[in-house]
């Protein structure tokens, strides 16, 4: 596992878990001693208990020797510089697994095709995870699924197994991109829901957001390929209600101290761990330019990120040439 950031450490505890012999980079070696010693993160995961057998280092040759599969969970704009340190040292038939909901800034990559670029890895070894993770509920072992995405039905099984777990479980799919971009247009959708709460709206509107806001998921998603059905699982309904919902969601806070009159750059400043909507919320909209996807939402989020609209506006019918009428 590489990350020791809050979800990082989550799903090593889910591999322990689940039998399996877990080695957990962190960048800074005061966290992985403290994981390997005293089998805590207190910088991500106050109050949990890791399980004992987590192998926690800050050498990442170490940490990819003999590795039969390797998970990445660190922000989505330093993958590619990690994966550069990562390629001399992958096993010749490791799997990557890509835990991250983001698209690069630049490049409008999601995440596992970054790895693709950056490792020179062929699709069957490539696999990706998304789902309904809020990483405090599982950390205390509360049941939740996920998803378990890869062009080679094998290696989405052999992914699936490992991170099975009596509170973790997991379905599979070869629906890569609709996995990867129900996770990453969430976060962006959570940010609306999240502005509007901050301005004090209520459940009337944030139903609205969400229902509309599914909708423009599926539009996007299904333009660059993805299967229908895939937004309307785990991997786009499932998340996009957590994400929304639950104050303990990054860019649901991010969304709020927007809506509360807080600029980029503040809430950059307030909160301790990376929103990954705030970073793929341009690029998002860069690739919906570039196929004619209309995000109405999504548009509306940039504009009170750029000071053009005023939180308390953005509405689901506030965009001329919105989504078709209808539900």
């Amino acid at each position: 596992m590489l990350g020791a950031g809050s979800w990082g450490t989550v799903f090593a505890k889910v591999l322990a878990d689940g039998g399996n012999d877990v080695v957990l980079w962190a960048r800074r070696p005061a966290v992985a001693h403290a994981i390997d010693r005293r089998h805590r993160n207190d910088d991500y995961l106050p109050g949990i208990a890791l399980p004992d057998d987590i192998d926690a280092v800050s050498d990442l040759n170490r940490a990819l020797r003999g590795a039969e599969i390797v998970f990445l969970s660190v922000p989505s704009q330093s993958l590619r510089g990690l994966l550069r340190d990562v390629a001399p040292a992958l096993g010749e038939h490791a799997i990557v697994v890509s835990l991250m909901k983001g698209v690069e800034e630049g490049t409008g990559l999601r995440m596992s095709e970054v790895v693709r670029e950056g490792l020179g890895l062929p699709d069957e070894r490539i696999a990706v995870v998304s789902g309904p993770n809020l990483a405090l509920e599982i950390a205390r072992e509360e049941p939740t699924a996920a998803v378990v995405a890869s062009t080679s039905a094998a290696t989405a099984m052999r992914v699936a197994e490992v991170c099975s777990t009596r509170y973790f479980g997991t379905f599979v799919n070869q629906d890569v991109i609709g996995t990867e971009f129900g996770g990453v247009l969430k976060n962006l959708i959570a940010l609306a829901v999240g502005i509007v709460v901050g301005v004090g709206y209520g459940d009337n509107t944030k139903a609205s957001i969400l229902t509309r806001g599914l909708a423009e998921m599926s539009a996007f998603a299904t333009t660059f390929g993805a299967q229908p059905d895939t937004l309307a699982g785990l991997a786009g309904m499932g998340d996009l209600i957590a994400t929304s919902e639950s104050p303990r969601s990054r860019n649901n806070r991010a969304g709020r101290l927007l809506g509360q009159g807080y600029t980029k750059d503040d809430v950059l400043r307030t909160m301790d761990q990376v929103a990954e909507g705030l970073a793929s919320l341009e690029p998002v909209l860069a690739l919906a330019a570039a196929r004619g996807v209309v995000m109405p939402i999504c548009t509306q989020v940039s504009q009170v990120i750029a000071g053009t609209l005023h939180p308390r506006d953005l509405a689901p019918h506030a965009v001329e040439d919105a989504l078709p009428v209808g539900e």
